[in-house]
């Protein structure tokens, strides 16, 4: 067999599939066989170089609903087993599940999933046998040079091993009380996500009654962090239509929660974090410089690590404060996908880390809060301080350009940033560059741009003291933006 020798850095400039947030991501039709077996080559060899694989030891695949996903799991089953290791299929299954089961058994995982992205992106997530990798992995990848051989098969994904599945499942009914959502009317809004079964058969093992809602064989990419307006009008019905308590659902991959009120309104995800941190009695907590400054302001916490966005820094910052002695810890997205760092105990019951982002614990978390205190969902945020944010994007916005705005801006200073917002918010304040260009000014009032990293969007985040504040200010800088 022929087989031909690539530098993955090369193949990234070649291919245009690139790192987005732990692993590689891009366009269906650049994401070829050959492409997602050599990614998942320099994955393992990169491990092997660091004697994290034991050799010739499992390694896990997962995927979510995309059309294009199975083929990819094909190709990187494949590369699985040319590298001398056994492929474990665990099937169509959320992000965290995969990783929690490597987690368990001391296996790596891969995840085939382009997450909250449309669907004619995809992406392969990469896990080690401890959780996702960091920014050094991603250059140890990089410099790995793989061979390929002449024809890259899609066909060598085995039979389907639900123990991933099962144990993601316990994870959560064992650790809750079985009765603990009795009562409790919620409503799944099942779309296309990964964990539309799953998350319905948790609710009901923990004692809810469950509406399944909106379900679609078509991928649909939900965003939790920009909320489709046919979302928002969705929620809204059927809070009336069926009378829940509440409304659940996730992104494609079941890495990030999406939580509604009794009355339809979904909560931010920033919100949902440090909700969901106090209900499980978290003291540390790492969260991006993107999010809500509510969680300093509300007292809760004993420290919060600022970070850039995206989870490997969430990661680092929570191993931050684990080495500065903390004991509890935890870390959450605006996004609302939330990391546990460390062991939780209650009542006799242990719920294991999963340094990872997840949607089931903050919607777990949430509901049995409210059902806890006997009020509404929507009355666990009132004990907050009156912030509120707002955040949208620009489509097919080219990531050189924004980044070219964000430099101009920042080379300019406070004067130029004062001539494109000032009319909005008034006198710079102070600003901070940890991840883009983020704003704060003399009113209160925030303003933060940044390239996504996972496609060609180019990012809006402002907070205000009103949420019709906030949202009319998220307008008002994405039509500056457009303008320019």
């Amino acid at each position: 067999m022929s087989l031909e020798q690539i530098l993955i850095s090369e193949l990234m400039e070649r291919s245009g599939v690139g790192f987005g947030t732990s692993g590689a991501r891009g366009r269906v039709v650049d994401m070829t066989p050959p492409v997602c077996y050599a990614y998942t080559r320099a994955f393992l060899q990169h491990l092997e170089q660091g004697s994290n694989l034991q050799a010739g030891g499992e390694v896990l695949i997962a995927g979510d609903l995309r059309a294009s996903t199975p083929a990819i799991m094909g190709a990187v089953a494949a590369a699985i087993a040319d590298a001398g290791y056994r492929p474990v299929n665990c099937g169509f299954l959320p992000s965290p599940a995969v990783a929690y089961a490597g987690i368990t058994r001391g296996a790596p995982s891969i995840m085939v999933t382009g997450s909250h992205i449309p669907d004619d992106r995809n992406g392969i997530k990469f896990n080690t046998a401890f959780g996702e990798i960091l920014k050094d992995d991603e250059t140890g990848i990089r410099a790995q040079r793989v061979a390929l051989p002449a024809v890259v098969r899609t066909d060598a994904l085995p039979a389907v091993d639900a123990q991933a599945r099962d144990v993601y499942v316990a994870r959560y009914v064992d650790f809750f009380p079985r009765a603990a959502l009795n009562g409790m009317r919620v409503g799944v809004y099942e779309h296309s996500g990964v964990a539309r079964d799953l998350l319905g058969e948790i609710l009901e093992g923990l004692g809810a009654a469950v509406v399944r809602l909106g379900r679609s064989e078509k991928f649909m990419p939900v965003d939790t962090e920009a909320i489709r307006a046919e979302d928002v009008d969705l929620a809204h019905d059927w809070s009336r239509e069926h009378d829940v308590d509440a409304l659940v659902s996730t992104d494609g991959d079941a890495d990030r929660p999406l939580i509604g009120t009794e009355s339809g309104e979904w909560l931010r995800g920033d919100i949902v974090g440090v909700l969901c941190a106090r209900a499980l009695g978290i003291r540390a907590l790492a969260t991006p410089v993107s999010c809500n400054t509510v969680v300093e302001r509300s007292g809760w916490f004993d420290k919060v690590e600022r970070t850039r966005i995206g989870s490997p820094y969430v990661i680092a910052g929570m191993q931050a404060l684990q080495s500065a002695g903390h004991s509890s810890v935890a870390g959450y997205e605006a996004n609302g996908g939330f990391l546990l760092a460390t062991d939780l105990e209650r009542d006799g019951h242990s719920l294991k880390a999963l340094p990872t982002r997840d949607a089931v614990l903050p919607i777990l978390a949430l509901l049995m809060d409210a059902h806890t205190q006997k009020i509404p969902l929507s009355h666990l945020a009132t004990a907050l301080p009156p912030r509120f944010t707002a955040s949208d994007r620009l489509k097919n916005y080219p990531t050189e350009r924004s980044r070219a705005l964000i430099d101009s801006l920042i080379t300019g200073g406070t004067p130029v940033m004062e001539r494109m917002f000032g009319e909005l918010c008034g006198t710079v304040a102070s600003v901070d560059t940890t991840d883009g260009l983020r704003m704060s000014f003399e009113n209160g009032e925030i303003i933060h741009l940044r390239p996504s990293g996972n496609a060609p969007e180019f990012r809006c985040y402002n907070e205000a003291s009103t949420e019709a504040r906030a949202a009319e200010l998220n307008r008002a800088c994405l039509d500056r933006l457009k303008a320019i």
